[in-house]
């Protein structure tokens, strides 16, 4: 859990459990469970157990819910950066039921429940046909064969807000036939020490498709991974992706967030409240 979070795209984070499965090409190089298992926590896979937390964790968001409430500025929770809140683990639903009473309690806060299991949350959550109106459901889309599986279980979820995270980008990606389902689109490249790179011609088609269907687009890093192109630096690890462009391996923080010299931090609104 972090207050005052170092992602861009929230404002918080917090976590009602740590832990998960992988699923799907992204999860290849997890942060989250790199994370865990340098700090000795042993909580990915079926058979590993998940790390929960006590009552002073609980009460943190009430916090930033009573300081959102008198700043009159409403902040955005992510949830959770180290678990998928719609894992199917039985075991689970007890802290699941907590969240949503949280979540109720909680109204000055956005709360932004990421997943790559769109097809499980209305099985899960307890609100029918009437969700609250600061919950935003998006679901992980690498690549078109993902965004499509998972889109159109998205699609079926009336969050006010619903969008994907393309990140790591591991493939190209169109949204023309989803842009009635989605209202926020973040992407990025990988980082890691087995980072991929992205062909930067992936990022640009999204962000034409977003600028087209007025969708907020959100370019939150290049990763490891950037354009090679004018910058002198012999002895960086090369590689030619997809598009042709010569990526060069710069760290993460050397190879910046700009896409074509610009900063994109789009974040939507509740348009479907």
């Amino acid at each position: 859990m972090a207050k005052n979070s170092r992602i861009e795209w929230t404002t918080h984070t917090f976590n009602p459990w740590w832990g998960c499965v992988k699923l799907s090409p992204a999860c290849k190089h997890c942060y989250a469970h790199t994370w865990a298992k340098r700090l000795g926590e042993d909580v990915w896979g079926i058979n590993s157990r998940r790390r929960f937390f006590g009552d002073k964790h609980w009460s943190e968001p009430l916090k930033w819910n009573s300081e959102a409430k008198k700043s009159g500025e409403r902040a955005r929770v992510f949830c959770a950066s180290m678990a998928d809140v719609f894992e199917d683990r039985a075991e689970l639903d007890s802290h699941r039921e907590r969240l949503w009473t949280l979540i109720e309690h909680t109204p000055w806060l956005d709360w932004l429940l990421l997943t790559k299991r769109p097809d499980r949350v209305l099985g899960c959550v307890p609100w029918d046909g009437v969700w609250p109106t600061n919950v935003w459901i998006g679901t992980t889309t690498e690549n078109q064969e993902w965004a499509d599986k998972r889109l159109s279980e998205l699609a079926k979820i009336p969050a006010v807000v619903r969008f994907i995270s393309a990140e790591p980008l591991l493939g190209p990606l169109s949204l023309k036939h989803w842009t009635h389902t989605v209202d926020w689109v973040i992407t990025g490249g990988e980082s890691g020490p087995k980072a991929r790179p992205s062909s930067p011609s992936w990022f640009r088609t999204l962000l034409n498709e977003c600028m087209a269907a007025d969708i907020p687009f959100h370019f939150k890093q290049w990763g490891d991974w950037a354009p090679g192109q004018g910058i002198n630096l012999a002895k960086a690890r090369s590689e030619a992706v997809e598009d042709g462009t010569t990526m060069l391996r710069l760290g993460k923080k050397a190879a910046g967030r700009l896409l074509d010299g610009e900063v994109w931090d789009g974040i939507p609104r509740a348009r479907r409240a």
